[in-house]
This record gives structure tokens, C-alpha cells and sequence, in this order.
């Protein structure tokens, strides 16, 4: 791209997301010239479940209260109660006790990642990630002047301990998982975590160098049968959390998610501060105020996530038939086959003459695989068979 107006950085990297964008277009290209109902979208993580009951009496509920104030602005932080149920549920589900004041509602998990990010990073820090990884990390770490280190995991996806020690430099800030995965949908185990957990604290004895570790969590409640998400906070006390609910309550359009710190960590009123005021001045203000008190009422409640496991299954057939190696994703509702070509980029073009529509690995920091979003209708799923077979066999 060929522009003199524009940052130089911002040029860069529209050329480093190309790939979504064209996905975008070939994508609507496609559906223009041979018809919606014809091409296999399955390039976008977009959830196409309805939301839970729950959340619709809710809304219903939040929208209809004449409550004065109700539109108004509120702590940085976010409203006090809201941020003591949603306090109640991460002190469930990472098996501490997590009160409000640990709490801040964000625009979205990026809104999280943003404030985290604002608050903890001098410029060239660096912020170690398992590959594959979600491709805007790189850009949120860069907005705040930060460096993103992206390491290998292992074969199936998990953890590869020794490549993160070795990739820690006394320029480390922070560990960011992502766990279920995007890309890859793999789950990191408790014994990953502990050993990870085991890791930093060495660190920190050794050479008082606090690691945060972070956790975008937005999958966590989108789990298949025989899987679970273990507790970071309770084997981790530098541990910050941040989620949204787009995924687990299939709202992704509403921007709303938080942030939560565990109860003891480091330095933990200054990092409070710190991102509360981020989220001020990073132009986020607050966290949509009809959205919070929804959330707050169905912080528990998830779609059915048994939808997405029958669609997982009837997607790993259709890939075993074509003949592409795959690990099972444990969670979230992604598919990261190994390309049957070195340059997965050409698969990708196949795909496209087939009228499916997929993602490139070197994307998610993983060249040779693609990614596959499966949160579409079962119908369009099995249309893509003979496709994939056909994409395969004529490489």
C-alpha cells in the first residue's frame, strides 16, 4: 500500500492483517457472484448461536427500568454491585476470593487487554505468547509501546515450558495465554499451569522480577465433553485475568467484558489505578452501562455448548475423509489443520476455487496450518465435504 498521509506504522500494518481483510472480500465476492447460499464461510470466529433465555429477560429487564441515572456515567471501573457479581463468578471459577474492588468492567476482552497493557508496560518490555496465537495481540502490545515474543508450543498445541524459560529476558513483563485457544483450540492443563506458575515464582525469587501472567479468557465456558479449564489464580497469585462475553453468551457486537486481578498481587492498588485511569484515557470511559447490569444477572449462564460440540465432530469427519491432520480442539469452536502443502497459502486459494473460505496460519504466527471457525450452521458444514476432499486431492 502506497501512501504518503498516513502513519507509516498504520500502513504497516494494514499489510500485516491482509489476510483477514481479504477474506472479507473474496469472501463477499464470492457470495456475490455464486450466491450466499453457496460458499462455506467459515474465515470468521463470529458465534451464530442465539443468546441464552436468560439474557434476553435481562436485557428486557435493564432496558424497561426507569431508574434515574441509569444511563449515566459511572466509576471507571464500572458500576460497585455489578462489579461484586461478576467478582462472585471469577472467585468460582479460579477458586479464590475475589471481591469487587478486584474488578474492572472493559469494553470487551480488547478493552482489557488494552488497560493491562497501558498500566504495566515501559516501552520495549516484552509480553511472551504460545504460538498460535490471536493476531491482534501484536497490535494491542504495540499500542502501549510494548514487544510481543511470540514462542513455539508443542505438536498437539500445549505448553512447551522449556521455549517459554528460554524466551524470558529481564525485559519480561508478562505471560499471555489463551486457553481454549484461538486458533487452535487447545486447553492448557492444570499441570501446564502449575508448572508454569512454579517457573515465574522461581524467577521471582531468584532475581525479584515479577511476571504477570495473563489470561484472555473468552472460551473458557465453551469446553467439549471430558475437558475442563483449571483455575489460574489459585495456582498463580501475579495473575490477571481478562474475558469478555462475546463467545459463552454469543454477544460479541455489545462490547462488554472485565478484567480481574487476584486478591494479592503484586503492587495490586497501584495496578488497579492505573488501569482504571487507562480505561479513561484510552477513550473507553466505562464499560457500557446497560450492558453491565445484563451481564451481572447471567455472569453464569452459557449458550449450548453441545451445538458446537456435535458441529466439532461432524467437522473432524469431514476432515479425516480429506485426508488432513488435525489434533481435536478441546474447546472454543476453531479447527487448526496442518496444511497439505509447506505454503499454506496455496491450500487456502484451493479452498477458495472449492467456495470455502478459511484463514492462513502465518496469520495466527503459525505458517503450514489453517484455521477453521465452525460456529456456523450445520448445513453449511457438511456442504463443504466433497470441497475439502476435492482441495486436498488436487494438491
Amino acid at each position: 500500500m502506497d501512501s504518503k498521509c498516513l502513519s507509516e506504522k498504520m500502513v504497516g500494518f494494514m499489510e500485516r492483517a491482509s489476510w483477514i481483510r481479504k477474506m472479507f472480500e473474496e469472501g463477499a465476492r464470492l457470495k456475490k457472484e455464486h450466491g450466499a447460499d453457496k460458499v462455506c464461510d467459515f474465515s470468521l470466529g463470529n458465534p451464530d448461536l442465539t443468546p441464552p433465555e436468560a439474557f434476553n429477560r435481562a436485557l428486557i429487564d435493564a432496558a424497561s427500568s426507569k431508574e434515574p441515572g441509569i444511563h449515566a456515567y459511572m466509576p471507571n471501573a464500572g458500576i460497585p454491585w455489578v462489579r461484586e457479581e461478576i467478582a462472585k463468578q471469577v472467585g468460582k471459577e479460579h477458586q479464590v476470593p475475589v471481591t469487587g474492588q478486584d474488578v474492572i468492567m472493559t469494553c470487551g476482552a480488547a478493552g482489557g487487554l488494552n488497560i493491562i497493557f497501558k498500566a504495566i508496560l515501559n516501552p520495549g518490555d516484552e509480553v511472551i505468547v504460545p504460538r498460535p496465537y490471536f493476531v491482534e495481540y501484536g497490535f494491542y502490545t504495540d499500542n502501549h509501546q510494548g514487544k510481543l515474543v511470540p514462542v513455539d508450543s508443542r505438536k498437539d498445541f500445549s505448553l512447551d515450558l522449556d521455549a517459554i524459560a528460554n524466551a524470558i529476558t529481564e525485559k519480561t513483563k508478562a505471560i499471555l495465554i489463551n486457553s481454549p485457544n484461538n486458533p487452535s483450540g487447545a486447553i492448557y492443563d492444570e499441570d501446564s499451569i502449575k508448572a508454569l506458575a512454579e517457573l515465574l515464582n522461581s524467577i521471582k525469587k531468584e532475581k525479584g522480577q515479577t511476571i504477570f501472567l495473563i489470561s484472555d479468557e473468552p472460551y473458557r465456558k465453551i469446553v467439549f465433553t471430558g475437558n475442563s479449564v483449571p483455575p489460574l489464580m489459585s495456582n498463580y497469585r501475579d495473575t490477571i485475568v481478562t474475558t469478555s462475553f462475546s463467545k459463552d453468551l454469543s454477544i460479541p457486537g455489545e462490547r462488554i467484558g472485565y478484567v480481574a486481578v487476584h486478591p494479592e498481587i503484586t503492587e495490586k492498588e497501584a495496578l488497579l489505578g492505573a488501569m482504571t485511569l487507562a480505561n479513561r484515557i484510552l477513550g473507553f470511559v466505562n464499560a457500557p452501562a446497560l450492558m453491565q447490569r445484563v451481564v451481572a444477572q447471567v455472569a453464569s449462564e452459557t449458550v449450548d455448548t453441545s451445538i458446537y460440540e456435535r458441529r466439532r465432530d461432524i467437522f473432524a469427519s469431514i476432515l479425516e475423509k480429506a485426508g488432513l491432520e488435525f489434533t481435536m480442539p478441546q474447546g472454543a469452536f476453531y479447527f487448526f489443520p496442518q496444511s497439505p502443502t509447506a505454503d499454506e497459502t496455496v491450500f487456502v486459494r484451493a479452498l477458495q476455487k472449492e467456495l470455502i473460505l478459511t484463514v492462513p496460519g502465518s496469520g495466527f504466527g503459525q505458517p503450514g496450518y489453517i484455521r477453521i471457525a465452525f460456529c456456523v450452521d450445520d448445513e453449511v458444514i457438511k456442504r463443504s465435504e466433497a470441497g475439502f476432499k476435492r482441495a486436498v486431492d488436487s494438491l
